[in-house]
């Protein structure tokens, strides 16, 4: 049986634009680029007894997702229709406090067993750029607390 290599565009984000109650999840369309990250905090904690070998702990984990993009628009529209999931991730990036939290879940298109669901803060980046340049968008999502390992909605 030959092995085949997984591709980063295997993956999806979504984010809650309904309520905790009654989620609905929606899609952050035109991503380009996706990373997850797991930063770690370690305490030594060697001692006497180790023959002079050393040992850390893990005492804390965080996970952010970093995220790019482009914006784009419907075709069959005069004028700019944001996406729904870009503009959720938007909104809360412009405002601080609880009001930049939202809910959000990430997994492998393909089904693979890869899925997860957490809170985090939105750290929005804004768009811009030259004039030859399609107008980008990046964030990071800075996970708040232990996300939640879930079934691949892509599997059902």
């Amino acid at each position: 049986m030959a092995l085949r290599s997984l591709l980063a565009k295997d993956w999806t984000v979504e984010v809650n634009t309904g309520t905790q109650a009654v989620p609905v999840w929606t899609p952050i369309k035109g991503l380009t680029k996706f990373a997850e990250t797991i930063e770690s905090e370690t305490q030594d904690d060697s001692d006497f007894d180790s023959n002079g070998w050393g040992s850390d702990v893990v005492t804390q984990r965080k996970f952010k997702l970093e995220c790019e993009g482009r914006r784009k628009r419907d075709t069959g529209s005069p004028t700019f229709v944001p996406d729904p999931g870009q503009e959720a991730v938007r909104q809360a990036g412009r405002v601080v406090g609880v009001e930049a939290n939202i809910e959000v879940r990430w997994y492998r298109k393909d089904g693979s067993p890869d899925a997860y669901q957490g809170f985090a803060a939105v750290d929005y980046k804004g768009g811009g750029g030259e004039t030859t340049d399609l107008e980008p968008f990046a964030f990071d999502l800075l996970g708040q607390g232990e996300p939640t390992e879930i079934e691949n909605p892509a599997a059902a």
